[in-house]
């Protein structure tokens, strides 16, 4: 099927030898995991191959009848710039090779050169071309503020801006083969972002998710790779491993910042080679899975503190997306909150309670530490509360009391920055500051706002009344 096909462009081979055509393509399948290839024997059709053909780059032999391979450089360089071409010659001269790089050559090999070298150097291209065609779609993207397959995306509610652009960004991605890394707190949602991005690379397989937090570097090997018959004390019968069973569908490796070194070497092997040993067995396999990984820890900080692997950082950061917290997302909590009523109300066989208009505005204040899994949480407690036909605010109103405590704030850390430059304000200016503030995050609810500065609402009142003027100090 043309969905498995990797890379998502086709790879030409020109030359005039029937046998290196065969024998490279073997060694692009097998070696590189590279199906989606061309081949043509006769220099003379291949310009109308890459017309006809959808070609982003071109293995070119330089001595052939009829035209040349330096000639054939130039048209493709001055055609079809966007395309890559990687000479293959038998010639060794250095003098040849530089000019093939002047003439537009995006690298240059020597036939004789060993073939783990020569696969990594189409490698190499490969990824070029990708993230080259990845950049086009996502200027498209961005510049016409588009969605090609809204569908996809339907069971993520949002009307965020920076969430489109998340979309926008996955939908560009989409028919790479490169790794994915999904970054964001506990309860953003990560494993619906990886669902969305197995569904839009429209892959014939499944996706398969792995938590490999906790999992030791034996576990962690033969849930991924599997084993055959009496690799180990038990191993009664061979398994498959997830690899396998996700076979032309996505890997989807959850918490991978909890991985052992151990196990982050093994992991950067597959990503580098393409292929695994199953525990007992002496022959590799290839992996024909797309690897997706999430993570809410900082890799970079933890690369940098030696306990995340740099090389395999760099690998799984080739695709990255950062889902933003639900406290910079304040515009979805009404949409949230009523999705999540509906479902508990569906749940638990009762009627979808009416939402008080202070709810959303109480809520914006809350910095939602759980995230979207938190406020579900919230909405299915208060749902299992309810009685009436006006939602309680009360099982909502226990969590922000809560996350006000004076404990908490210092355990977070909380404090005010002062300009050393300028005088420090008074008491009372600070008061009327707090109380102004208290009202604007309220929208002008004193019953909120009150709460939020842990006053009562008549003293509240009594202190805006001095702010307008209409009573005396």
């Amino acid at each position: 099927m043309r969905n498995n096909l990797y890379p998502q462009f086709g790879i030409l081979l020109i030359d005039d030898e029937e046998s290196f055509l065969r024998s490279m393509s073997i060694a692009l399948e097998r070696r590189g995991g590279f199906n989606h290839i061309y081949r043509c024997q006769d220099s003379r059709k291949a310009m109308q191959v890459i017309a006809d053909e959808p070609i982003g780059l071109v293995l070119l032999d330089l001595t052939m009848p009829h035209v040349s391979g330096e000639e054939l450089l130039q048209a493709i360089a001055s055609d079809y710039p966007d395309i890559s071409v990687i000479i293959l010659s038998g010639l060794n001269q250095l003098e040849v090779a530089l000019n093939c790089i002047r003439l537009g050559a995006y690298d240059y090999f020597v036939k004789t050169t060993e073939e783990d070298r020569l696969i990594e150097g189409i490698r190499r291209a490969v990824r070029l071309q990708e993230m080259s065609f990845e950049n086009r779609e996502l200027r498209r993207r961005f510049l016409s503020d588009t969605l090609e397959q809204p569908e996809v995306f339907a069971n993520i509610i949002t009307q965020d801006k920076a969430m489109r652009s998340v979309f926008q960004y996955l939908e560009s991605i989409a028919p790479s083969q490169q790794p994915v890394l999904i970054m964001g707190e506990s309860g953003v949602g990560k494993e619906q972002i990886a669902h969305a991005i197995h569904t839009l690379s429209a892959r014939s397989g499944p996706l398969v998710s792995v938590n490999v937090a906790g999992l030791d570097d034996n576990v962690f090997a033969d849930t991924l790779f599997g084993h055959h018959r009496g690799a180990f004390t038990g191993a009664d019968k061979a398994r498959a491993g997830m690899i396998e069973q996700a076979a032309e569908g996505t890997l989807f490796l959850d918490e991978i910042g909890d991985l052992s070194q151990a196990s982050q070497v093994k992991l950067l092997r597959l990503l580098q080679e393409g292929e695994y040993y199953p525990l007992g067995s002496d022959r590799p396999k290839r992996i024909r899975a797309r690897i997706v990984v999430a993570t809410h820890q900082n890799l970079e900080e933890k690369q940098l503190q030696g306990e995340f692997r740099k090389d395999l950082y760099y690998r799984l950061r080739i695709h990255q997306v950062e889902i933003p917290p639900l406290r910079k997302r304040k515009k979805d909590l009404g949409l949230l909150l009523d999705y999540f009523l509906s479902e508990a109300a569906d749940e638990l066989g009762k009627a979808k309670p009416t939402i008080p208009k202070e709810l959303p505005v109480l809520l914006e204040n809350y910095d939602f530490p759980g995230n979207v899994r938190e406020l579900r949480a919230m909405a299915f407690d208060a749902m299992s509360q309810h009685r009436a036909r006006i939602l309680s605010m009360e099982a909502f109103r226990r969590v922000l009391t809560a996350d006000h405590s004076p404990e908490l704030l210092a355990e977070k850390g909380v404090a005010v920055r002062f300009n050393e430059e300028q005088p420090l304000p008074s008491l009372q200016e600070i008061s009327d500051l707090l109380v102004e503030e208290a009202m604007r995050r309220a929208q002008g609810n004193q019953s909120l706002a009150s709460r939020l500065i842990g006053i009562s609402q008549p003293a509240l009142s009594k202190r805006l009344k001095k702010l307008q003027g209409d009573e005396p100090l």
